[in-house]
């Protein structure tokens, strides 16, 4: 299948090193590919983690460290990346611009659409969009956490036909290679088959996510219709090859034949939960079964604070969380609500 779109989300295991640094020839490399691949007709989309790492070492700091001091380091960091990053582009004979995402871009039908509107003129202008997260002023309970999860709903915004993670190994292994004898390469996935992999977090103490959290995000790609493959950053030429059809070492993570849309991805994932809401067999059944909205009579625990409008979980009795959506009344009026509580096109269920 021909590309023509492009997502490519690098780890900030691969763009930094040890010290918190930029990794220049990596960053050089990658780039250079990039300027080949949008040569040859590719609307690219580079994804970049890195700003926490390098934001630290600016400041001379060091994980661990309270949220506002990551963030505030963000901020640092990223000055130095998009700097380092628009030299390397230019040259490659490239113009870069840089996008600052957040949750409510995706969650908002405005917000999405002059996202993806503004994606749009820069292929146009042959430029390349670099993304990251908000980081610098996201609250917690709204940003996303890692960079996985945001290409990956990128992805989606401009109808990619590949979502490509580069991270620190060639791929997806039942448990991790670094640390367990036994860890066997999986080179297609099957994301209704989490289950036979045994995912870590980061592999390092600089960056956010680690496989559990690319796993989600070829998740969410298979949910929006778009191919995803898991590599390391370090496979020589891998997003040319990539681009181009070319094999190389990297768990292939297929398509679903369905793409859901963007909000049903935003409540899904995009943000972190503000609470839950337990539910009896009768509910569970109803909300499964027969896609019907969550009254309040068949609510039997509410967990957190919340207001309305929140994105909350939905779990049984046994505790297992199958669902997320969009509450219509705070945490204390949950059990007298007298209408729905989640409206059903408001409600996700979640594969196990």
């Amino acid at each position: 299948m021909a590309i023509r779109r492009l997502v490519v989300k690098v780890g900030t295991s691969s763009l930094t090193d040890e010290s918190g640094g930029l990794r220049m020839e990596m960053a050089k490399s990658l780039v250079s590919q990039v300027a080949r691949v949008r040569d040859a007709g590719v609307g690219v989309v580079m994804v970049v983690s890195g700003a926490i790492a390098l934001g630290l070492s600016q400041l001379g700091l060091e994980r661990p460290q309270p949220t506002e001091v990551l963030q505030a380091a963000s901020g640092v960091g990223q000055v130095q990346m998009v700097s380092a990053l628009r030299e390397i582009f230019h040259e490659a004979g490239m113009e870069m611009a840089q996008l600052l995402l957040a949750p409510h871009d995706f969650g908002d039908r405005q917000q999405y659409l002059h996202a993806r509107q503004t994606l749009e003129s820069l292929f146009a202008l042959g430029v390349v969009p670099v993304i990251n997260e908000n980081d610098a002023i996201a609250s917690e309970e709204i940003r996303f956490g890692d960079n996985d999860r945001l290409s990956a709903l990128v992805a989606h915004l401009i109808y990619a036909d590949l979502l490509l993670l580069l991270t620190d190994l060639e791929g997806v292994y039942t448990a991790d290679p670094r640390s367990s004898g036994e860890a066997r390469f999986i080179p297609i996935f099957d994301v209704e088959e989490k289950e036979q992999v045994r995912a870590t977090g980061s592999g390092t103490d600089r960056g956010s996510g680690g496989m559990a959290s690319k796993l989600q995000a070829a998740e969410i790609a298979a949910r929006s219709g778009v191919d995803c493959m898991i590599a390391s950053a370090a496979t020589p030429e891998v997003v040319a090859k990539v681009a181009a059809g070319e094999p190389v070492l990297a768990t292939f993570v297929p398509r679903k034949s369905v793409r859901e849309p963007a909000r049903r991805l935003w409540i899904a994932y995009a943000t972190n939960p503000e609470g839950r809401l337990v539910v009896d067999e009768g509910a569970k059944r109803a909300l499964l079964e027969r896609n019907a909205s969550l009254l309040a009579v068949g609510i039997r625990a509410v967990e957190g604070e919340f207001l309305a409008h929140a994105i909350v979980e939905v779990a049984g009795e046994d505790g297992k969380v199958f669902a997320k959506g969009v509450v219509r009344t705070d945490s204390k009026g949950v059990t007298g609500a007298a209408s729905e509580v989640i409206h059903r096109d408001d409600l996700v269920t979640l594969t196990p």
